[in-house]
């Protein structure tokens, strides 16, 4: 193992170098600078005594090392800092908040040179100098370091936050700016460690390759979906919450009814396919992400380049679906070799779609519970509990219409328990609630929708959640002395629930730190890897063409299009109509903020600019 490297900045009498060197085992090397030169420091005689407490264990002491400059100081092969330490950083005087924040920005992009990919920064701020909620009390946003904010500058995100103790480090005495004998107030302190974010990179859709009959088509992912296509998080190397979750409901109802899994290899819909959606959901057709196939005459069996994937378990088995068909030269419809240029599909809204298919085939299971689980994608508004791609488990059972009640009572009571058992997990006073799920008739009186209380989860849950719904209605052709009962569940929603992730685009993140949080076997809180990440507000107010109309379905998907999902909320804020000429405006706020990687406020600024222009071109409206 390689040793540990540690780098002190801004040290004032040394007292903290001191101490923490007694603490340090041999593999690990220490690196103490402060601004000033010796003769700076000579006057002080505590700090020429820790100085040479300093040499004699051999540390590597340096002087007149400004920290917003490291790369200045240490040469390339002296770098990859484990953890770099600033303890009450001032510009001194009476420098307001401005001028302190610039400090640390400076300090934080220096840092981002001379860390190791996996290292830490610890920066102790005094009593609501940090500006987050760990402060008490919090100061205004406005009025305080922003030190997250900062941070991002640099590439760096929250990671931990905790009291900072004098005493955890005997011998260390706080000085004021440049060793001045006033000192800081420690009391109230607080540490902030800070690591590497990924970087925020412009994503750009990647191209997909799919393979129809004998010919491949290839197809560009919805900007609204970078990311969340092809992720396999239900896959069989998986360790993903997602699957954990899934498979413990299956387990668990395997105890009750015998089992049959069905491979979900089908997530394009072909335009025709819109025949098998069931009439209570034909509004999944409103909110689909629809895609265009072009002919690709690459090579097949390699990637055409570094953003192009062939397309596995994700894509939709053309022969077991009616393919698109175009009018061929003699009036008659061609399969897909008559296929000149495109075909439109759209991506699978949900499972919901396939259950038709499912119910007629002839060797269908009576009794058996059938189960089927894969992602599903559908264009929805920017809400905190509402997601483009979520992952979707149906459940079908088929029964003898005499036993209908009965069946129906001991599924539900069933999935009833096992859904109660794992809320009440990872929060053990809860458990001594009444049942937390509850099964929601609808106006047919044949329906359900599945709702779990929230208020003892998260502040962050107002309402309750429709986890999933429980459908009554179909029938089948082929088995017309059956019933059958349709469970579907939002397993997203669920796992955020039960490992109580409070934003569910954590689930789609690239980070390995969040995998890490999940042992098997084992559930646990979640805790985030990105603590408090700031907000940045913005108004945008435009013209629109009532003879075109508004959809504000499509601005929020753009939004989240040129956003890469970090818009977090948007609120209406007013309409408003010119007394001359007619012509209505709209104003809106978006928030925008991460979960998991650092935001500045010039990529918002950016990407407030972006929308701008994407919202005139593809909604015809005129910002204002």
């Amino acid at each position: 193992m390689a040793p540990r490297r540690l780098l002190l900045v801004g040290e004032g009498n040394f007292s903290f170098a001191a101490a923490l060197s007694e603490t340090l085992d041999r593999s690990t090397s220490l690196t103490a600078t402060c601004l000033q030169l010796p003769a700076e420091l000579a006057r002080d005689p505590v700090a020429r005594e820790n100085l040479q407490c300093l040499r004699e264990r051999g540390i590597d002491v340096r002087f007149g090392v400004d920290c917003t400059q490291l790369s200045d100081v240490f040469e390339l092969h002296d770098r990859e800092f484990d953890q770099i330490y600033f303890n009450f950083p001032h510009c001194g005087r009476k420098a307001g908040v401005a001028k302190n924040r610039e400090l640390l920005a400076k300090f934080f992009q220096s840092c981002a040179d001379v860390l190791a990919e996996e290292g830490e920064v610890h920066v102790a701020l005094c009593r609501g100098q940090g500006g987050t909620p760990v402060d008490k009390p919090q100061r205004e946003w406005h009025n305080s370091w922003q030190v997250v904010a900062m941070a991002a500058l640099g590439g760096l995100i929250l990671s931990d936050v905790y009291p900072f103790s004098c005493k955890a480090v005997p011998g260390y005495k706080c000085t004021g700016y440049r060793s001045q004998d006033k000192s800081f107030h420690v009391e109230g302190a607080l540490n902030h460690v800070f690591t590497r974010s990924l970087p925020f990179e412009d994503s750009q859709p990647r191209i997909f390759r799919i393979k129809l009959g004998n010919q491949w088509f290839s197809f560009q992912e919805p900007e609204a979906l970078v990311g969340k296509l092809n992720r396999g998080f239900l896959e069989a190397p998986s360790c993903h919450p997602i699957k954990t979750i899934n498979e413990k409901l299956i387990a668990e109802l395997g105890k009750a009814f015998p089992l049959k899994r069905l491979k979900c290899s089908f997530p394009l819909l072909p335009q025709e396919g819109a025949s098998v959606l069931p009439f209570w959901n034909c509004d999944f057709l409103s909110a689909a992400f629809w895609i265009s196939l072009h002919e690709d005459n690459s090579n097949s069996e390699s990637l055409t380049d570094g953003t192009s994937q062939d397309v596995e378990d994700f894509l939709v088995s053309f022969s077991e679906l009616s393919l698109p068909k175009n009018p061929g030269r003699d009036g008659k419809e061609e399969a897909c070799e008559g296929i000149c240029g495109q075909a439109k599909v759209c991506l699978r809204p949900s499972l919901l779609v396939h259950v038709q298919d499912i119910i007629e085939v002839p060797d269908f299971l009576s009794g058996s519970l059938h189960i089927l689980s894969g992602p599903v994608f559908q264009k929805c508004h920017i809400l905190p509990f509402t997601m483009p791609a979520f992952h979707e488990t149906l459940f079908i059972l088929g029964f003898n219409k005499n036993l209908k009640d009965d069946c129906l009572q001991s599924l539900l009571d069933h999935l009833k328990g096992i859904v109660d058992s794992l809320l009440t997990q990872t929060s053990p006073e809860i458990s001594k609630l009444s049942s937390l799920v509850e099964f929601v008739l609808q106006s047919n009186r044949k329906d359900y929708m599945i709702r779990v209380k929230t208020d003892n989860f998260s502040p962050d849950c107002t309402e309750d959640l429709i986890i999933g719904s429980v459908t009554t209605s179909a029938t089948s052709i082929i088995h017309k002395d059956q019933c059958f009962v349709f469970v579907s569940m939002n397993l997203d929603l669920l796992a955020m629930l039960v490992w109580c992730i409070s934003d569910w685009r954590m689930l789609w993140t690239f980070d390995n730190r969040f995998l890490k949080n999940f042992v098997p076997g084992k559930i646990a809180p979640f805790k985030s890897h990105s603590l408090y990440p700031p907000c940045y507000v913005h108004d945008i107010s435009f013209w629109i063409d009532e003879k075109k109309g508004f959809d504000e379905l499509e601005f929020h998907t753009v939004a989240r299009a040129v956003s890469q999902d970090t818009v977090i909320s948007i609120q209406f804020l007013s309409r408003y109509q010119h007394p001359k000429t007619q012509q209505v405006s709209l104003c809106y706020r978006l928030t925008y903020q991460t979960c998991d990687k650092a935001l500045t406020q010039q990529q918002v600024a950016s990407m407030q600019t972006h929308f701008r222009k994407e919202i005139q071109q593809r909604l015809y409206v005129t910002p204002r």
